[in-house]
This record gives structure tokens, C-alpha cells and sequence, in this order.
């Protein structure tokens, strides 16, 4: 087991430490003995937005900060072989109606070097992109729930609750992961079309697990640890092809229409990342989604792609590194109703394209973040925005 002075106490390196190594530097460690410790930290990410036609009037462009995520780590561990850790993350809209919520809270046993067993609230397997997190991305924060959607229709900002086994094999090269998930915020809808969780169970549908699993091959450089990054801002050299998927027997419910339908969904994503590429790193991503909700809510079911480039230059410019990172998001739906007593099988693209750079002042702990682009939406041609976000972690 490494030392948890060497990871970030973001939600997903906290959770990494027992796996393998990391590469952020934040919080602080109070020792009881040997493998035994707490750990605290915490982080958070704020912008400035200001989007085309936005404002109330509904004609000139908004001007709005934002605290986008706010987070509190705890890590410990009672031996080498039991760790565990509790964070939480902001929710509610606006300063007034703001607290924070449990979004991790498990235990991870060490079986063998290679096997571990995690249970309690935690994320399931699923893509990179919402295993890496709004930390842990290429830059420019999380990815706008439009290709990877499981950061709001899985549950509490994407994770669950459950078992699931981690494994490894042939040094970290190949990764493993499978679990049962209790899925009940998967698609519970219970009130107006477009209304998203909160319908329960009733006593026509099964009680059924939602099983998730996930399988990485690193060609070049290992990536130890269950959650990932989507970058690793030229520390590695990274060629990764991942495969994930999951599975809920009744998982679609419409309390509102009164239809009950199976939840499947799956991808697959890539990533490459190369040091000394000319004066510094290349990277490129790209992924491919596939959800289905048995008809029942043609809004969340479809297609979906994702891909980014960025290129981080080796030499700093004051505080930092540059980084101009490009990425572009599209998910193809089957339809624009969700929850209603109807659906029309219309077709509704929503695509999203950026582009801009990151101030890399210390890789996932202080990164500023600036983009421009545009949001198209079935209910609009374009939304074209500014965004400038400040990353921090300690």
C-alpha cells in the first residue's frame, strides 16, 4: 500500500490510494501507527458564465459566478488491508438553498494485492469520463452530462449504493470491475415530462439489482486504482481502451405514463497520451455510448460520442503550463418527450463544442480553465458561451 501523503483527497484519488499510486498532493494525514490514519482535505470549483441571450430578459447575454462543486474528503484506514472513506459534495441551488450531501461512503477491503472488495456508496463502474470525474478531466470541469450521462440519471451525482469486486492483472495493464447496485435512481419519474428522479417502486414492479462492470486495457503505462483520470498532464505515456456497461431489470419507470421498461446501457472509450511530442505532450479522447430505456423515456435513450485533443507545453509561463484543449459532445435521442403519457419518436440532437486552455499550475489541484463555445439543443439553434473556471484542491 502506498502512503496516503501521496494522494489527492479528491473523491476519486481518496479512493484510489488503497489501489495504486496517484499523482496530486493535497490534504493532511494524522497517524495512529502503522496503516493506521485519517486523512482530510477538500476542494472545490467555481466559474464565470456568460451565455448568449441568457439573462432574464432573454436578449442579452448572462454574467453569473457560480460555485459549480464544493467537496470535503475523508480517508482512513484501520489496517493494511481495511481503508475506508466518507466525502460529501454541495447540493441545492443558490447560496440559500445550499448543504452538503454524502455522495461516498464505503469500505474497501484489500483480499489480495491484485483483489479488492468496496461496499457502501461509491461510483459503479461505468465510462472515464464519469469515473474521472469534474476533477479529473481534460480540462474545463465535468462534461456536461450530454455524452456521459450517468452524472445525473445514476443516482446521487452518480454514485450508488452496493458491492462491487476491483480487480487486476499483468501489473496494473488490465483492469477488471463488477457489481450489484441497488439502481433505484437510474429513472424514477414520477411527475411533469422532463422531471427527473423521485418516482418509487410500486408493487407491480420487481424489486431488481442494477449490475455495472468495466474493463480497461492499458497498452503503454499502467493505471493503477478503480476511479481514473481522464488526463494525466504529461506524467504518463497512456494508449487505453475501456469497455463498461450496465444493466437494471425494471430500471425505467414512468409513474406518470404508467410504463415500466428495462434499463441497459454501454461504452466504450479511448485514450491516448504521449510525452515529447514536439515541445511537449499530446493527448486525444474519445468515447461511444449506447443507452436504452425500453421506450420508456425516448429523452434518455440513444446514441452518444464524445472527443477531445489538448496539448500541455513542457515549458512554464509563470505559475504554470498551457494547455489548448478542444472537445466536442453529441447525443443523438430517440425522442424529446421523457416521463410523459406519450412518446414521439422525433429525433432530438443536443451537441456541444468547445474550445479554449488550461493554466496548469499543479496537474488536479490548482488548474484555471478558459473556453468558449456553443450548446445546441432541440429547443435551440445555439447557445454560445464564456466560461472561466478555477479548479482548487488542498
Amino acid at each position: 500500500m502506498m502512503n496516503i501523503k501521496k494522494c489527492a483527497l479528491h473523491t476519486a484519488v481518496a479512493m484510489a490510494c488503497g489501489l495504486g499510486a496517484q499523482l496530486a498532493n493535497a490534504g493532511a494525514t494524522i497517524s495512529f501507527g502503522e496503516d493506521k490514519y485519517i486523512s482530510a482535505g477538500f476542494g472545490f470549483i467555481t466559474s464565470y458564465n456568460s451565455v448568449e441571450d441568457a439573462a432574464n430578459n432573454g436578449r442579452d447575454r448572462s454574467n453569473d459566478f457560480a460555485l459549480d462543486s464544493a467537496r470535503l474528503y475523508l480517508s482512513g484506514s484501520f489496517n493494511k488491508y481495511i481503508k475506508g472513506m466518507l466525502n460529501t459534495e454541495k447540493s441545492g441551488g443558490g447560496s440559500a438553498g445550499s448543504n452538503f450531501e454524502v455522495i461516498d461512503a464505503n469500505v474497501q477491503f484489500q483480499v489480495t494485492p491484485e483483489v479488492s472488495i468496496w461496499a457502501g456508496r461509491f461510483l459503479s463502474p461505468s465510462d472515464r469520463a464519469n469515473m474521472a470525474g469534474p476533477y479529473y478531466s481534460m480540462g474545463g470541469g465535468y462534461w456536461a452530462n450530454i455524452a456521459s450521462r450517468y452524472g445525473w440519471n445514476g443516482g446521487v451525482i452518480g454514485r450508488d449504493d452496493g458491492v462491487a469486486v476491483v480487480t487486476s492483472f499483468m501489473e496494473d495493464h488490465v483492469a477488471v470491475s463488477f457489481g450489484a447496485f441497488e439502481g433505484d435512481n437510474i429513472f424514477r419519474f414520477s411527475g411533469p415530462a422532463g422531471a427527473r428522479l423521485g418516482g418509487q417502486e410500486n408493487a407491480a414492479v420487481k424489486d431488481k439489482l442494477m449490475y455495472a462492470g468495466r474493463v480497461q486495457v492499458d497498452f503503454w503505462d499502467a493505471e493503477p486504482g478503480y476511479y481514473g483520470t481522464g488526463n494525466y498532464f504529461g506524467a504518463k505515456d497512456i494508449l487505453a481502451i475501456g469497455i463498461a456497461g450496465r444493466m437494471k431489470k425494471d430500471g425505467a419507470i414512468s409513474t406518470l405514463a404508467g410504463v415500466v421498461g428495462d434499463y441497459t446501457s454501454y461504452s466504450v472509450d479511448f485514450l491516448l497520451e504521449k510525452k515529447d511530442v514536439g515541445p511537449g505532450t499530446f493527448s486525444a479522447e474519445a468515447a461511444y455510448y449506447y443507452y436504452d430505456t425500453d421506450d420508456v423515456f425516448l429523452a434518455e435513450q440513444g446514441k452518444a460520442y464524445s472527443a477531445g485533443l489538448g496539448y500541455l507545453f513542457n515549458d512554464p509561463i509563470g505559475w504554470g503550463k498551457i494547455m489548448p484543449i478542444v472537445r466536442y459532445q453529441k447525443f443523438d435521442a430517440d425522442g424529446l418527450t421523457s416521463g410523459g403519457s406519450v412518446n414521439t419518436r422525433t429525433g432530438a440532437d443536443t451537441k456541444r463544442f468547445e474550445i479554449g486552455a488550461n493554466y496548469v499550475i499543479a496537474p488536479y489541484n490548482s488548474v484555471i480553465t478558459a473556453t468558449v463555445g456553443k450548446t445546441d439543443t432541440p429547443t435551440t439553434s445555439s447557445d454560445n458561451f464564456f466560461k472561466v473556471a478555477l479548479q482548487m484542491q488542498f
